[in-house]
């Protein structure tokens, strides 16, 4: 039986650390300057690093916490944490503003695609897109999805591919997202979607607690939606 709540759970849990919406402020600010055929080979280019990223660290993963001697459920727990403090600056004062203005300074007299590129990849791909929070969240499902085997391989990276494309369907729709949501829209999708990492960090955490402990945490609360 293959488990699609698996594969809806890692698209979420992705898409709300990514925030491709919530990051469409930045791209824009990084993107001045440019014509819609260069904003659209930047955001094209930005969406396979962040796929190529991701599918590495999906696979490799867990090879690499058995090379540094890594529990899963440390890791686990410290992803939890990593998740927690980023949903908290996302609930606080506006996430993106930092990096608009930095890059707005830096990239006024960039007009070449290459150049626009090699700037944004960092911070803006990495580590704003894909911080540390989305590669320990990439691991921990990459553990889960061994139990399904070849299909659970499968729907993680078609989860890691779908996100990858919400990214560049939303930094191409810039300009029209901007216009529907304006600020206050935007500003409101980053602090729900940081509501929803906090939420998710303390179900990484209780998940990592009772793996690593017996009789702490209920299995009903470690795993809520298990079968």
């Amino acid at each position: 039986m293959i488990h699609w709540d698996f594969a809806v759970n890692f698209f979420v849990a992705l898409f709300a650390l990514l925030d491709p919406i919530g990051n469409v402020p930045v791209f824009a600010a990084s993107t001045i300057g440019a014509k819609s055929r260069e904003r659209a080979q930047i955001a094209f280019v930005i969406s396979l690093f962040v796929m190529g990223f991701l599918t590495f660290f999906y696979f490799t993963g867990l090879s690499l916490l058995t090379f540094f001697g890594i529990s899963l459920p440390a890791f686990r727990i410290a992803g939890g944490v990593i998740l927690f403090v980023l949903g908290l600056k996302m609930l606080g004062d506006d996430f993106t503003a930092g990096f608009a203005d930095a890059a707005e300074n830096a990239d006024d007299k960039r007009t070449y695609v290459r150049r626009r590129v090699e700037q944004m990849i960092v911070p803006f791909a990495m580590p704003l897109l894909i911080g540390p929070g989305a590669i320990s969240t990439v691991i921990i499902y990459a553990s889960q999805a061994k139990e399904y085997g070849l299909p659970g391989a499968a729907l993680g990276v078609g989860a890691i591919a779908a996100v990858s494309v919400a990214t560049l369907l939303s930094f191409l729709a810039t300009p029209i997202i901007g216009k529907l949501l304006g600020k206050i829209g935007l500003s409101i999708i980053v602090r729900v979607l940081g509501l929803i990492l906090c939420a998710m960090a303390v179900q990484f955490l209780l998940a990592g607690i009772a793996d690593s402990t017996h009789g702490i945490i209920r299995p009903e609360a470690a795993w809520p939606y298990a079968k």
